[in-house]
């Protein structure tokens, strides 16, 4: 039987009472680099977003997902994206959104768990996801968790008013 609770986290739907969370880790400027967010979000923009998230990933083609503690804290978010049932794929991302909350095996943890949903309840063949060169942490937590680097797309990213690449990386399910 597949469960969406570890060890120690648990992934569950978004609700409207994560706006305050959602709010705040959308205009974290620490994360726009990864997100690509250029802009802040106001909380009614956020609002709206909140109550269209129960549609079905088939219709929207994401799913995303609060990573909690098993007091029910919220500590970051997991994603599918670019859902395409027809080819069996999506893309994953995932942000702990607190430094105390990080290395705690809280990612490794919420990508496995999404991995086996993925596999088992949308049937999936393969995950992707692509991870800037510089870091080092996601390079290292997606590869232990058995995602192969397949392709780097040079001078992807702008930041800073330098180029950077991005690595393109695949789990394929067998």
């Amino acid at each position: 039987m597949f469960s969406l609770k570890g060890e120690h986290i648990y992934l569950r739907a978004i609700e409207p009472s994560d706006l305050d969370f959602l709010y705040k880790l959308e205009n974290n400027t620490e994360v726009w680099e990864i997100s690509g967010t250029t802009t802040p979000y106001s909380k009614q923009v956020l609002q709206l977003y909140l109550e269209n998230a129960h549609r079905d990933i088939y219709d929207v083609k994401q799913l995303r997902l609060c990573v909690c503690e098993l007091n029910g804290s919220v500590v970051g978010l997991i994603d599918l994206f670019d859902f395409d049932p027809k080819n069996h794929k999506a893309g994953i991302g995932i942000v702990i959104a607190a430094e105390k909350s990080r290395n705690l095996g809280y990612g490794a943890e919420a990508i496995e768990l999404l991995c086996a949903y993925s596999k088992i309840t949308l049937e999936l063949h393969q995950l992707y996801c692509n991870i800037l060169e510089d870091n080092e942490a996601s390079i290292h937590l997606f590869e232990k968790l058995g995602f192969i680097q397949v392709g780097i797309k040079k001078d992807w990213i702008t930041s800073n008013g330098k180029f950077k690449n991005e690595i393109l990386y695949q789990k394929i399910f067998n």
